[in-house]
């Protein structure tokens, strides 16, 4: 069993060895503990420091791409590696190494796909009250979308098996953490919630200058994987909406033509004609956008397929070579 320990890492240069020396040695039940640095365009130097510091596999960004690029980039790279089991942790030291061992258990004994560190946070007393409020208020609300309750949605300390971590496809480039939450959920994985403690903060946050940006980036990733895989229900809705509103200026020319005052007031009919005309347009467009989202979905279910195949190909061929020497 191999596990890779990915580190996404945007100039980490300062932290990363604190990092690497909290990760553990050995864990009962993997045979194999390899990390893996992701260097998203780092001007520091963090793509040598790691190499410096002994890390196995180093991915390197030639330029920024985010840190949802950052880590598509190391599930990709690690399932290429040959992980069975693959553990996400950041690079600024916020996660204990000693939890990896904790996410990885349930996915050892069998019961789970995706395994997330609960940070508790809207109780840590170190982050401002108003932070504490949006995260709780934020998890209600993706509890909500998704019809299940979820502790901690935004927490980056994650571990996935080879099969769950080869069916994630990160689309948004803000951040990974909402939109393959809601993946799994939409597919059907098994989720495990573990409590962590994390460290103390090293630096401020980097994916977002101000709670607000925080909020509104948040709220449209939400929002945007929540139509990618339900756009006909949400279209319906909007659809739905708009067909309403239009039926009242319709009514309304109705009930003027039928007094015998209906030349006044036919802007009204033409308000609710162009209303009800746009809710059969949104209605046509969550229609043509259900028979994408089918056809994406069909692609991601044989991505696995093709993997596998592309695997057991270059396994014959070094069997293939080693015979012929």
């Amino acid at each position: 069993m191999k596990l890779i320990i990915q580190i996404p890492c945007l100039n980490e240069a300062d932290t990363l060895h604190l990092v690497l020396a909290d990760l553990p040695e050995s864990i009962p039940g993997i045979d194999c503990i390899e990390t893996l640095v992701i260097d998203d365009g780092s001007t520091d130097g963090t793509a040598a420091t790691a190499l410096g510091l002994g890390v196995h596999h180093v991915v390197r960004h030639r330029r920024n791409r985010g840190l949802a690029a950052a880590f598509s980039s190391g599930l990709d790279a690690a399932l290429d590696l040959g992980a069975d089991i693959i553990v996400n942790t950041d690079g600024d030291h916020q996660y204990p190494g000693k939890h990896v061992a904790d996410l990885v258990a349930p996915i050892l004994a069998g019961r789970t796909d995706v395994v997330i560190g609960d940070r508790n946070p809207e109780r840590d007393l170190r982050q401002p009250w108003l932070k504490r409020v949006l995260y709780r208020l934020g998890r209600l609300s993706v509890s909500w979308i998704v019809g299940q309750s979820i502790p901690d949605p935004v927490s980056g300390f994650r571990a996935y098996t080879r099969q769950a971590a080869d069916r994630m496809h990160v689309y948004t480039r803000y951040s990974y953490t909402l939109e393959t939450l809601v993946q799994a959920i939409e597919q059907g994985m098994a989720i495990k919630f573990v409590p962590i403690e994390t460290n103390t903060f090293t630096r401020p946050s980097r994916l977002f200058r101000s709670h607000t940006q925080f909020v509104f980036r948040s709220a449209a990733t939400l929002l945007r994987v929540f139509f990618m895989f339900h756009p006909l229900q949400t279209m319906m809705w909007l659809s739905g909406i708009l067909g309403m509103i239009g039926l009242l200026p319709i009514a309304r020319f109705v009930l003027y033509y039928s007094l015998g005052q209906g030349q006044g007031h036919l802007q009204s009919l033409i308000l609710g004609a162009a209303l009800v005309i746009a809710s059969g347009l949104a209605l046509f467009a969550g229609l043509i956008a259900d028979l994408v989202a089918q056809n994406r979905q069909l692609m991601q279910k044989m991505i696995p397929q093709l993997r596998e195949a592309s695997d057991l190909i270059e396994a014959s061929e070094s069997r293939s070579n080693r015979n012929s020497c």
